[in-house]
């Protein structure tokens, strides 16, 4: 395509909501942050590391049948549900996959949703220089009632969404100044995100083993330094009989004899310590005061690389 992949703009996180009128809040969905490209003639999804994904999401490769603009460029989050609420670990049995056959069997287990919140691009001409404020309104304009598409609601409230996303134990809220432009690659201010569920994406450093089936990965974060130190072990979350089976072969794989760890970690006991490269998401409820997290949930493993797991996320 002739377009040229974006980097999404990106929230700052928060531990007050903003106040003020120019504020909106939306729901922060628990999916995979998604781009959608379409010039006229062929459409492209790419996420916000530039890999694409149009292969995983059939559902949304028919771009005329969700926006009646000629070409565009829409910002959005796929999601799936369970329980009727997102689910990472759901979504990701969609994402995760590479062949055609597997897609074609799981899409009708694994429905997604492409919940559109910005538009950068319309009919030829780039709306990044825009207030937020005239994007959604182009966006409402532009998108189509469609079974897979939806066009994100906004707020005048963030202090009432918050509490209804609190109640509903959803990841948390994003709120936006709707007079901000769209910064590609961009992080600031004027985008906040304010968390319910706290996350963070880490890598496996090590693993335990039980009945000769990994049951548990002691995880990490690198620091400026790319040293490794340990944040905490986890062997509870959404991993399937399955899912442990194919993490046990990879770890036979990636054993090495030396600690990657900066210094020894306090769940070292039976411990066999695994080359840094599989990267997992997971929901904690805080941080100690140790440094390491507090309950722990393993949602996914991810395709990441691992020297993405930094302790800045720490936020």
């Amino acid at each position: 395509m002739e377009m040229q992949p974006v980097i999404p703009f990106e929230p700052v996180l928060a531990a007050q909501l903003p106040s003020g009128s120019q504020w909106i809040a939306q729901i922060k969905w628990d999916g995979v942050r998604m781009l959608s490209y379409y010039d006229g003639n062929h459409v492209e999804l790419i996420n916000r590391r530039g890999n694409r994904r149009t292969l995983q999401y059939p559902e949304l490769t028919v771009p005329r049948s969700y926006c009646r603009a000629n070409s565009f460029i829409l910002d959005g989050e796929v999601i799936a549900l369970s329980g009727g609420k997102p689910s990472f670990h759901e979504v990701m049995r969609r994402d995760s996959l590479k062949s055609e056959t597997a897609i074609r069997a799981v899409r009708p287990q694994v429905p997604v949703l492409y919940m559109v919140f910005d538009m950068l691009y319309c009919n030829g001409v780039w709306l990044l220089d825009q207030p937020l404020s005239r994007r959604q309104q182009m966006l409402s304009e532009m998108l189509l009632p469609h079974l897979h598409v939806q066009n994100v609601p906004s707020y005048a409230d963030p202090a009432e969404l918050f509490s209804a996303a609190l109640n509903g134990r959803l990841e948390g809220i994003v709120c936006k100044d709707i007079n901000s432009t769209y910064a590609p690659s961009g992080k600031d201010k004027r985008w906040q995100k304010r968390k319910i569920i706290s996350d963070v994406t880490a890598v496996a450093g090590g693993v335990t083993f039980r009945d000769g089936i990994v049951n548990a990965l002691l995880f990490g974060l690198y620091d400026d330094a790319g040293k490794l130190h340990y944040i905490g072990h986890a062997g509870a979350g959404r991993m399937t009989a399955m899912d442990w089976r194919n993490l046990t072969a990879q770890a036979h794989n990636l054993t090495i004899p030396v600690m990657p760890f900066a210094s020894l970690p306090q769940r070292s006991k039976g411990a066999v310590w695994i080359k840094p490269s599989l990267v997992f998401k997971l929901h904690f409820l805080e941080w100690n005061s140790s440094g390491t997290l507090r309950q722990p949930v393993i949602q996914a493993q991810v395709d990441l690389p691992p020297e993405d797991c930094r302790i800045g996320q720490r936020g």
